[in-house]
Formats: structure tokens, C-alpha cells, sequence
């Protein structure tokens, strides 16, 4: 995976996009919006961009195709280009499973960059069981798992683990990606 100390945005004024990726249940939200209250940044849940369709297919135990994936990742990526063109960094959540998903979402977008949360299957699942009010069913767990192609030597981007409290994977995560809090020197 390509260096991510090095585009540490501290003290430019280059905007910064992060994309949390992962499997549904890892810990994205938590921890993208860790990143946007520690940073100030603006923050996404990539969950809203998609259509009531995808929606209505997930809660029924469906699994998405890439024919329904590629809308939804379009509107996160015109989020993310308004942000580029704004100056603003930014940070959302999103699946990003496969590369061709990501490349669609960093293409003409030189300020992304991915940090994949990675968990257990069974910590992921137990997560899924007991969270209240969201549409993805744990049933389809095995199917986002299988679709999983982790980040490649070549892409912008890091993993963490989800092990331990909230507060350590933010830590973790702030120093995988070169970032400092607000707060700190």
C-alpha cells in the first residue's frame, strides 16, 4: 500500500478525503466519525447515498449486484469532487469492496484515500445481531465478505484493526494516516 505518512495534510492546505472502508458491521461509522470531530472535517455516511431500491433489496436479505453498486458509488464520488473543489477535507464511509469500486471512486480525485477497517467475521456478525434500526441483515455478511478484495500494494490507502476500544482505533487509525489531533502539537 502506497506510504500514507507522506500525504499527511498537516499544515497545507490541500484538501484531504478519506473513505472508511470494510464490511457492513466493521466499525466504519464509529470511526469515520471519530476522524471528523478529531479533525473537524465534514462527514458522510456512505448508507444515505443510495437509492431506496438498494435499500428495500438489502433489508429483504438481498445482496447487491454491481449493476446496483455503480449509481450509488457515483453519488459518493460527486460528493467527494464537490468537497476536492471546495479545498475541504472530508471523510466518508463506504464499502468499497472491490478495486474497480474504488478506482471509480478516486478517478479525477487526487485527495483519496481508503482506510479499511478490518474485524472478525464473528466479532463483525455479533455487531450486525445487536445493532438497532439497520436495514443490513446479518445473513448477507457471507456475501460481502466473499466479494472482499483488500487494498492493493499500489493503492492510496491502510488497514487497521477494529480490536479494542472506540478511542484506540481512532488513535491507531489517526497514525496509520499521518494525521494529528486538532488539539495536539
Amino acid at each position: 500500500m502506497v506510504d500514507n505518512a507522506a500525504r499527511s495534510r498537516s499544515g497545507t492546505t490541500d484538501p484531504d478525503v478519506v473513505i472508511v472502508m470494510g464490511v457492513s458491521g466493521s466499525g466504519k461509522t464509529t470511526l469515520a466519525k471519530g476522524i471528523s470531530v478529531v479533525m473537524g472535517w465534514e462527514f458522510a455516511e456512505g448508507d444515505a447515498f443510495h437509492s431506496e431500491a438498494n435499500v428495500a433489496k438489502m433489508r429483504g436479505g438481498e445482496a447487491l449486484t454491481d449493476e446496483d453498486r455503480w449509481p450509488w458509488l457515483e453519488s459518493i464520488g460527486s460528493w467527494i469532487s464537490a468537497k476536492e473543489a471546495a479545498g475541504e477535507s472530508a471523510v466518508v464511509t463506504c464499502s468499497a469492496l472491490r478495486r474497480v469500486y474504488r478506482d471509480l471512486l478516486r478517478r479525477d480525485r487526487p485527495h483519496v484515500r481508503f482506510l479499511h477497517v478490518t474485524a472478525a467475521p464473528d466479532v463483525i456478525r455479533d455487531r450486525m445481531e445487536h445493532r438497532p434500526g439497520h436495514y443490513m441483515p446479518p445473513s448477507l455478511l457471507p456475501s460481502q465478505i466473499a466479494t472482499l478484495e483488500p487494498l492493493g500494494d499500489d493503492e492510496p490507502g491502510i488497514s487497521v484493526s477494529n480490536e479494542g476500544t472506540a478511542a484506540q482505533v481512532l488513535d491507531r487509525a489517526l497514525s496509520a494516516l499521518g494525521l494529528r489531533k486538532e488539539n495536539q502539537p
